[in-house]
């Protein structure tokens, strides 16, 4: 029985997928089991599946008896995604419909055991995934994860009113690649702009969760699937993530 539902949606724009995306469900799923919580993640981007890569897992689910999948773990935490059900070169070239239904066994034909939280990673937009996910999950709440120019905060608002719509509470603002330190001078350079999640918090209502920036040792470990809060415990990109 899963007692919460969280659903994450990533404004991309034109950040780097992976960046984004452990910086989003990465604060998330490895906070929640830093606090010893059963922690389930799912990978709703049927078109462009990562999360296999970046958490270090390959191979196909094992059926329950009840012809069930079961979730690949890593890390503690129990993963599924369409990224084990096809080849990691081929695209998944299909219309709305079966991406609709390849949600829907995504959501309903997985044995995830006894969970304290799912967290759910979607794709950029508002279309059939995000509708599919707040219209059959009890979703408790929405992450918007968005970097800070004005092209990205386009998609992050649209992405907030869509949930807004659907009665899905928006529970805050993510800015990632807030800022690039330089690691000889250590100045701070503002690449994708200053603040502009900020601004876009101030006029939705809603909160900012945190501020992560954007950091080559990030981007390093989620290429070779040891996300930098199980690889650099110590560092300091970790504390920033944990407490977003």
């Amino acid at each position: 029985m899963v007692s919460h539902v969280w659903c994450r949606v990533l404004c991309a724009g034109l950040c780097p997928v992976a960046l984004c995306r452990l910086q989003g469900w990465g604060s998330a799923a490895f906070s929640s089991r830093s606090l010893t919580k059963a922690v389930g993640l799912l990978d709703a981007d049927v078109y462009g599946p990562s999360i296999p890569k970046m958490m270090n897992l390959k191979g196909n689910p094992e059926l329950s008896p009840k012809n069930f999948m079961r979730p690949l773990k890593n890390y503690g935490i129990a993963c599924m995604s369409m990224g084990f059900l096809v080849e990691e070169t081929a695209p998944v070239v299909w219309r709305g419909l079966m991406v609709m239904s390849a949600i829907e066994k995504l959501l309903r034909q997985v044995d995830w055991g006894q969970l304290d939280y799912l967290v759910i990673d979607m794709p950029p937009g508002t279309g059939d995934v995000q509708l599919s996910v707040s219209q059959n999950v009890p979703v408790t709440g929405a992450v918007i994860v968005s970097t800070p120019q004005d092209i990205a905060l386009l998609d992050a608002r649209k992405g907030a009113e869509m949930f807004r719509k659907v009665r899905v509470p928006v529970l805050g603002l993510v800015q990632n690649m807030s800022v690039f330190q330089c690691p000889k001078c250590k100045h701070e350079t503002h690449i994708f702009g200053a603040d502009g999640v900020r601004g876009l918090a101030k006029t939705l209502g809603l909160d900012v969760l945190g501020d992560i920036p954007l950091n080559v040792n990030i981007r390093e470990t989620c290429d070779a699937g040891q996300p930098i809060v199980i690889s650099q415990p110590q560092s300091d990109m970790v504390s920033l993530v944990l407490c977003t």
